[in-house]
């Protein structure tokens, strides 16, 4: 039985003392927890029960009898639908300080680390920095096709035009392209639960060139016309150098498939980045804000320093974006990748910008880590939001390189898989440097820097 005699449609006035890892606004009812996305802490709300939970309830916001002093208007019109921005509602300093939190209480509950982290490096623009658009579609039973992101916790689509967080030179391709798909005639099913047909609508910009690269991600390429359409949509923005068809005929939740081809123009864009020049693909990883991750650069350049005398491997290290730059001030990097897309790029982008003592290889990360690192004076590692694998930590723990660098997307489990590299004293962190790469969302970017003991 809950602990609680809440039931779903229940109004519960309460106050908000808190918030959870995504966003959410946490108070309590009859002991419970509630979550409630829209709210602030300080606030008194007004909310009705939507999910009743054994330990906890969730409930959407109907209204703020006492507002906190850091809300402040959205700057898009469907912040209260969509759910990829929680926090619009949330002044500057109020998102700085929660990302801050959330880092340092990660740390200590999940990975039993008492220590210190730094001031959060906030963006400098909290809009307009997203450099890629991975946006679903979808046709309603009348034929009219939907682009938008989903409703928090749910498939449905909010349908939407433009985004504020994106790059302007690709958010404003979104209603033209919308109207020309509508007009195609395509089948459009994006969670193949018909015959098939185009899933999503990815847009890609190099901030620092303004190039941009246009991806139809589909289940088959039976789409007439494709071609010439693509071939307009070169012509009519001079900036899109080029457009691509991703095959994606599996029901699953990774957005883009194994084969990509290209339709019109290249399947990839220059952007620069450091100092060097890179190619990013249309299916390839590259960290959304290219500003916030230039600033890392030194920082790693610090950490590992003097370069000159010192070999690194770059696990996951995607197309290159930090081995390059490491090489080009004096390392030897080694860069091992599961995809072999962004290794094909990496070795070009290494190839471009003359950095022989930038080396690349396709393979499983965690089953040659432990042999790669024996070698190597200092360790990088990228992972995916899930982090380590438990192979990939114990090759760490076997191979004991002298100094680590952590970049990760998830304080959950970068707390988890720096607690189980210093729990042996193995490892002690030196810093944890907490940086804003997603400005009016939930999500923060750390970089943390260890030393073998």
């Amino acid at each position: 039985m809950p602990n609680h005699s809440a039931v779903i449609g229940d109004r519960l006035e309460l106050e908000i003392d808190g918030m959870a890892h995504e966003g959410q606004g946490v108070g309590r009812w009859q002991g419970v927890a509630v979550f409630i996305s829209g709210a602030l802490p300080g606030e008194r709300v007004l909310a009705r029960v939507r999910r009743v939970a054994k330990r906890h309830l969730e409930a959407d916001l109907l209204g703020v009898e006492r507002p906190s002093p850091e809300r402040r208007r959205p700057a898009c019109i469907l912040a209260d639908r969509c759910g990829s921005c929680s926090l619009q509602h949330a002044s500057a300093e109020a998102q700085a300080n929660y990302k801050q939190d959330l880092v340092a209480q990660a740390l200590r509950r999940i990975g039993s680390l008492d220590v210190a982290v730094d001031p959060i490096w906030s963006a400098t623009g909290e809009l307009g920095y997203r450099n890629r658009a991975l946006i679903p579609l979808e046709r309603t039973p009348e034929g009219v096709l939907r682009a938008g992101y989903y409703r928090r916790g749910s498939h449905k689509l909010v349908n939407l035009t433009r985004c504020p967080v994106l790059d302007p030179r690709i958010d404003r391709l979104i209603a033209p392209i919308k109207d020309d798909l509508e007009a195609s005639g395509w089948p459009v099913d994006v969670n193949l639960t018909g015959e098939g047909g185009l899933r999503h609508l990815a847009l890609r910009v190099g901030q620092h060139t303004g190039e941009v690269l246009i991806t139809l991600v589909s289940s088959h390429g039976v789409l007439p016309g494709l071609s010439e359409l693509a071939q307009a949509w070169q012509q009519r923005w001079p900036d899109v150098v080029g457009v691509c068809l991703n095959l994606q005929p599996r029901a699953t939740n990774t957005v883009m498939g194994a084969h990509t081809e290209t339709i019109s123009g290249r399947p990839w864009l220059k952007e620069r980045f450091a100092g060097q020049e890179l190619l990013i693909g249309a299916d390839t990883f590259f960290q959304v804000n290219t500003l916030q991750a230039e600033r890392l650069v030194p920082l790693l350049k610090e950490a590992f320093a003097p370069l000159q005398q010192r070999t690194l491997v770059d696990a996951f290290c995607g197309v290159g974006t930090f081995s390059l730059p490491l090489a080009a001030a004096g390392a030897e990097v080694f860069g091992l990748e599961s995809h072999a897309g962004s290794v094909e790029q990496a070795r070009a982008n290494a190839a471009r910008n003359q950095l022989r003592r930038a080396l690349f290889e396709q393979t499983d990360v965690a089953a040659v880590l432990a042999s790669r690192l024996q070698a190597a004076d200092g360790l990088l590692v990228d992972p995916p939001r899930k982090g380590l694998s438990p192979e990939a930590t114990a090759a760490i723990l076997e191979a004991r390189p002298k100094q680590l660098a952590y970049i990760s997307c998830n304080p959950a489990t970068l707390a988890r898989d720096l607690g189980l590299l210093c729990e042996t004293n193995t490892y002690r962190v030196l810093r944890v440097q907490p940086v804003d790469f997603f400005p009016q969302t939930s999500h923060v970017e750390t970089v943390a820097l260890l030393e073998r003991v």
